[in-house]
């Protein structure tokens, strides 16, 4: 028997899942990607840079797998602030 994992990072039991944008969003937020359903039907209408999507007999359904690469591709590295990157290339003093 397949242990069941609750970690969204590791979770990989239904990544052919089709979810709906309020599934879709609900699951984004998992990842701290927090985005509205309407947010995400105005990303895909003005061609943003959000989650690919299918679409099924017209109606927008977002494959788990994809999500979760995308919402892992939306962070960032560890920074500590601004002001420890040094100066600007060509500002040396």
């Amino acid at each position: 028997m397949t242990p069941q994992l609750d970690h969204p990072e590791t979770d990989r039991e239904d990544d052919e899942d089709l979810l709906s944008r309020s599934e879709a969003s609900a699951y984004l937020a998992e990842f701290h990607v927090r985005l509205k359903p309407a947010t995400l039907a105005r990303m895909w209408c003005v061609g943003a840079e959000g989650p690919p999507c299918r679409h099924v007999r017209g109606r927008p359904l977002y494959p788990r797998e994809e999500l979760r690469a995308w919402a892992l591709r939306q962070r960032t590295s560890l920074r500590t602030s601004k002001t420890t990157r040094g100066p600007p290339t060509g500002e040396g003093r």
